[in-house]
């Protein structure tokens, strides 16, 4: 049976910090929907100390951005994007209409149409998080959306310079400097300047999530996404104490509230890994964030077998998934919970991060359970369509739904089917729901 070296926080705990988070977001978006431009400016002004007439980027500021670039920059920049944008015509290639004669006359297929409007947000706060921007609108680019919108906070004053030039390279049609719950409450609910959209994506940190949480439903969202998580999975063959400290810290720097587990066969690889990580926080330049992420959420379980590890892992339906096992391939073979797989020592979460192709914008809080992160599909439709070509089949399928709406008592989705019954099977039922010709017959 598992053991555990180190736990993390309550469930108390963190159930009690969601509920601050749920009251500020609810009052702040219905100020928004109350209020429009007024509420936005007031909670940009008291959350980024940032006011201008028009949060919308012109032109001539967007083109500073990317001139702003070095040569390295850009090139790293269009590498990047052009992992993440061929990987999604991969997906969308996947992905196909289909119609099917699945009766004599009977036609059925469906089309994925995407949604009209795409609102991406870009976390930018602590880190300008440019690669959130490849993720997303390049993806619904992609995916065909016609009217994709960003939005990202202000960086030490400014416009994020090296967001807003990969919002720009990737095709965003409307750039805005604007962060937080104003953001995502102005993309989803519209206000006098901003016109609403359909579907809203993007992380962002917990006030961020909530608020897509309770948006949901008015408009579309990816997914569920909080705080960062990883789960390293780890033996004494396939990593070293160094790796899977590293690895753990690499995540953990997102902020204090970020899940870092290592999973482990091996007890003595555990507590190694302890002593690596307090060696290493002694030297990270992030370690303020690192270090209160890894005392508060940070676990350290010590599993008898892989088979263990893997029942423990997809209870925990970690974001982020990194193997380092004499046999990954066991865990991808074996594993259902999960944002995203990161398979041997050769790869880590921080390339799924930038620039391997992958999407960043994962499932969080054990929603893997359901979900997968966001993709090309998560911006389109899969839209049904039916035709009957023939009376004969028109009358043959009517007799079916017509006797299957009497045992539910549908009598007026029965006398939809009856008529055609009537009219192209030239057959004399009753109308529905009672012994007597239709008046249409009776006459």
């Amino acid at each position: 049976m598992a053991h555990y070296l180190k736990r993390g926080a309550t469930a108390e705990a963190k159930a009690d910090a969601d509920r601050k988070v749920r009251d500020s977001v609810e009052a702040a978006l219905a100020d928004i929907e109350q209020r429009g431009d007024a509420a936005v400016r007031d909670m940009s002004i008291k959350f980024d100390g940032w006011d201008r007439d028009d949060y919308r980027l012109s032109q001539s500021e967007i083109d500073a951005c990317v001139d702003s670039l070095t040569p390295q920059e850009r090139k790293d920049i269009e590498f990047a994007q052009a992992q993440v944008r061929n990987f999604a015509r991969i997906q969308r290639d996947s992905m196909k209409d289909v119609e099917a004669e699945t009766l004599p006359g009977v036609i059925l297929g469906h089309r994925h149409l995407p949604v009209n409007a795409a609102g991406c947000y870009v976390p930018g706060g602590k880190y300008p998080l440019l690669a959130s921007a490849h993720m997303s609108v390049i993806t619904a680019k992609v995916a065909g959306v016609p009217r994709v919108i960003t939005c990202a906070p202000p960086f030490k004053g400014q416009p994020a310079r090296a967001i807003v030039a990969a919002q720009a390279m990737a095709g965003a049609d409307t750039i805005y400097a604007l962060g937080g719950i104003q953001a995502i409450g102005a993309m989803a609910l519209g206000t006098q300047s901003i016109d609403p959209i359909d579907m809203l994506v993007g992380p962002g940190n917990a006030f961020v999530a909530e608020a897509k949480r309770q948006l949901f439903g008015r408009v579309g969202i990816d997914l569920f996404a909080g705080p960062t998580e990883t789960l390293v999975i780890a033996d004494d063959v396939g990593c070293d104490a160094e790796l899977a400290a590293t690895d753990l810290l690499g995540q953990a720097e997102h902020g204090p509230d970020s899940p870092a587990v290592l999973l482990t066969t091996s007890e003595a690889l555990a507590r190694e890994t302890m002593r690596e990580v307090e060696r290493l926080l002694a030297i990270l330049p992030t370690a303020d964030y690192a270090r209160k992420a890894w005392e508060t959420y940070g676990e350290v379980i010590v599993a008898e077998d892989d088979a263990e590890m893997v029942r423990i892992a997809d209870d925990l339906a970690s974001e982020h998934v990194q193997v380092m096992t004499a046999d990954p391939d066991y865990f991808l073979k074996r594993m259902t919970n999960y944002g995203a797989l990161f398979l041997g020592s050769r790869t880590n979460v921080s390339f799924g991060d930038k620039v391997i192709g992958t999407n960043h914008t994962l499932p969080t809080k054990k929603s893997a359970r359901y979900t997968g992160g966001l993709w090309v599909g998560k911006f389109i439709k899969t839209c049904t369509y039916q035709k009957v070509l023939t009376d004969e089949a028109s009358a043959l399928i009517g007799e079916y739904c017509s006797r299957l709406c009497g045992m539910e008592g549908f009598a007026g989705h029965g006398e939809q089917a009856n008529i055609r019954v009537r009219r192209y099977g030239g057959r004399n039922v009753p109308y529905a729901g009672t012994a007597e010709p239709s008046p249409a017959t009776a006459a």
